[in-house]
Order: structure tokens, then C-alpha cells, then sequence
């Protein structure tokens, strides 16, 4: 595993559900990037996409629930791009995220900034709501007039899932992009060459 930075895939700053499923993928040469390895990955991820407060401390047993979410939503991402019906399953997975928790954030009142919304849960109960966020983008994004532009990354051995930004688009970045054209040039000057 190595931690190389990726560029954005369209889409993933918008939806925090392909975002998760982009939080791990394959790289060439066969090494992968997972954003969610452990506890503390996890919860900088969370953190990161304001989906917990800092200082909330994932435990492993939330990390595992993050990732088991994140397999299914992948999962799912893919039967959709390939026009195949997705696993029970996996189906399944996310729509108890989406029923674990109430949708909305209470209300409270704050001596000093009056009355206002927030999710003061215990930490599983943060991932819960986490999760619940997740899965709700994942369903309005497949059922949502975008869904049709949901698409893999075309350069293998890349994994991840994007939001094309045009028909003709069929890479996650410019990286995969520039991959996948020279290995074209690379074929066709093979194809050119003479026999020996």
C-alpha cells in the first residue's frame, strides 16, 4: 500500500459517494492508495469531508463498518456503470445506512449562539449519521438526473468512479488520461514496426 496522493475524480467533490468509493484504488504497477486503513485514517477522512467534528477518535469496529459501506457502495457504482441489476446485498448495505438514524440533525440551544442544529452523538453514533449522509448521496445521485453520467475510470488498471463532465470524457484525471494515450502510441508504433 502506498499513500500517493490522488488527483480528484469529477464528481467527488460534490458527492460525498463517490468520494468514499474512491477512497481506495489501484494504481499502476499494482499498488493501491485506501484513505480508510486503519481508525486514524478513517477519521482524518471523516473529518476531512465534515461528516465528524475534530477530535472525534474512530474505534476499529466503526472503521470496519466504514469500509464494509464502502465496498457495497462500489459495488453497486459498478453494476450501475456496467447497466447490470446490483447485489441484494450490497443494495441491502446501503439501505440500513439510510434507515440507522434519523435524517435530520437536532435542535439545541447554545447559552451563546442560540438555538441551532447539530448531530451530538456518541462516536458510533457519529458514524451512523456519517454513513446515513453517505448512503443518502449514494441513492439521489444513482436515482438523480446525473445518473446516467456516473462512469469507471477507462484506464486500467485505475478503479475509480467519476461523474463525467462530458460524453467523450472516459478518465478520472488528467494522469489516467495521459496513461492511457501513451499506451495507444505505445501500440501503434509496436503495430508499425517491422518484423524481424
Amino acid at each position: 500500500m502506498t499513500k500517493v496522493p490522488l488527483p480528484p475524480a469529477p464528481g467527488t467533490a460534490e458527492h460525498l459517494c463517490l468520494a468514499l468509493a474512491n477512497s481506495i484504488a489501484t494504481l499502476p504497477g499494482g499498488e493501491w492508495v485506501d484513505e480508510l486503513n486503519s481508525p486514524e485514517d478513517a477519521t482524518a477522512w471523516l473529518v476531512m469531508h465534515d461528516l465528524v467534528p475534530i477530535g472525534t477518535g474512530l474505534l476499529s469496529y466503526c472503521q470496519l463498518q466504514l469500509t464494509d459501506l464502502r465496498e457495497n457502495l462500489r459495488r453497486v457504482l459498478e453494476s450501475h456503470t456496467e447497466g447490470v441489476a446490483p447485489n441484494a446485498e450490497s443494495l441491502g448495505s446501503i439501505n440500513r445506512a439510510l434507515a440507522a438514524v434519523p435524517s435530520a440533525a437536532l435542535l439545541h440551544h447554545d447559552s451563546n449562539k442560540g438555538l441551532l442544529r447539530v448531530a451530538n452523538h456518541p462516536t458510533t453514533q457519529l458514524v451512523d449519521h456519517a454513513m446515513a449522509q453517505i448512503a443518502e448521496d449514494a441513492a439521489a445521485l444513482l436515482t438523480g438526473p446525473d445518473a446516467h453520467r456516473i462512469a469507471s475510470c477507462a484506464s486500467a488498471p485505475c478503479d475509480r468512479f467519476m461523474v463525467r463532465t462530458h460524453a467523450r470524457r472516459q478518465w478520472c484525471s488528467e494522469r489516467c488520461g495521459a496513461r492511457q494515450r501513451a499506451n495507444r502510441a505505445y501500440a501503434r508504433k509496436q503495430d508499425k514496426s517491422p518484423a524481424r
